[in-house]
């Protein structure tokens, strides 16, 4: 069942640029109290003003309770978002941010290699951190546009070896074929970025082992929104509702109608805040964060965007 947590007050403390187009926003506590515990991958949603909310991925130190740092790209077709607070948010500006929440953690494997498109980096930097500070085996592919415009070159100087920094103004696109070509089965691969740097590695990593690679998305794979809208129903076991979901109805929409507390946030299922149980029927995914494997369980759903293959959808609510 999806619990609801309520947004939690911050001051911007410092902000900084740190590339073209990128500024970083380090935020602290409005109460003074410790953040919640997050680990690399999680992400925080942010609220910039009204109903204006957006995710962001976090790029400080999970072990530095007392600060958030989220990096932000100023989008050139900004639904709001980023305009906002790289016009608008100052030192000493009032924000909300919900989570942490995270969709894209960091597995175990015994080797690793990270793959950055642009601002793909942000969840990346704290992985490659802790995979550096643990000794293992690893290797960063960073690209960008051209090299005045990727950030956190100077963190990742640090790093030494590992980290191939590749300005494509330069270099051309990451050469994807030598990365990618051989499959490993040891080799945990991940991947953030712009949609098609993502789709290119996810059809190279077609053959490799199920659960090699990860990826997050900040945008809906190309058509995952598709589809035929037919009607459904969805019973709610928790609640002991039956609702009927119309074609131009999300779950979520006809949910929130019906009076119960559902957390939703990107609306377009690449954050995963409104994840829940299916207890019965078959989903129909829409979502951009489930891995084949895991839509083939049918265990969870998105219910801000996905539909059902079944006449009735039992979920856990």
């Amino acid at each position: 069942m999806v619990n609801i947590e309520g947004p939690i007050a911050v001051k911007v403390h410092r902000v900084r640029t740190v590339a073209e187009g990128v500024a970083v926003f380090e935020l602290v506590r409005e109460s003074g109290e410790p953040f919640p515990r997050w680990e690399q991958g999680a992400h925080v949603d942010v609220v910039v003003g009204g109903d204006l909310e957006r995710q962001y991925s976090l790029c400080g130190d999970p072990d530095d309770r007392t600060t958030l740092t989220i990096a932000v790209l100023r989008e050139p077709e900004s639904r709001g978002g980023s305009r906002r607070l790289h016009d608008e948010v100052v030192p000493g500006a009032s924000l909300a941010v919900r989570g942490p929440r995270n969709a894209f953690p960091l597995g175990s494997g015994p080797r690793y290699l990270f793959i950055a498109g642009g601002i793909g980096i942000t969840p990346l930097l704290p992985m490659v951190r802790e995979v550096a500070a643990a000794g293992a085996d690893w290797r960063l592919v960073y690209g960008g546009r051209r090299a005045a415009s990727m950030a956190f070159v100077d963190d990742l100087a640090g790093l030494g070896d590992p980290v191939t920094l590749w300005p494509q103004d330069r270099l051309g696109p990451i050469d994807l074929d030598s990365l990618l070509g051989e499959p490993a089965d040891d080799v945990e691969v991940y991947c953030c970025g712009p949609g098609a740097l993502i789709d290119a590695v996810e059809e190279r990593c077609a053959k490799w082992p199920p659960g090699a690679l990860h990826v997050e998305r900040f945008r809906p794979r190309e058509g995952a929104l598709d589809g035929e809208r037919g009607a459904f129903r969805v019973r709610l076991e928790a609640s002991g509702l039956t609702l009927d979901v119309g074609p131009a109805q999300s779950i979520a929409e006809v949910v929130e109608a019906a009076g119960v507390d559902v957390m939703t946030s990107c609306r377009e299922g690449t954050c995963g805040t409104c994840e829940t149980t299916v207890l019965d029927g078959v989903p129909d995914h829409r979502d951009s964060l489930l891995t084949d494997e895991e839509k083939a369980e049918n265990d969870t759903i998105m219910i801000c965007c996905s539909r059902s293959r079944t006449p009735l959808l039992v979920l856990d609510l």
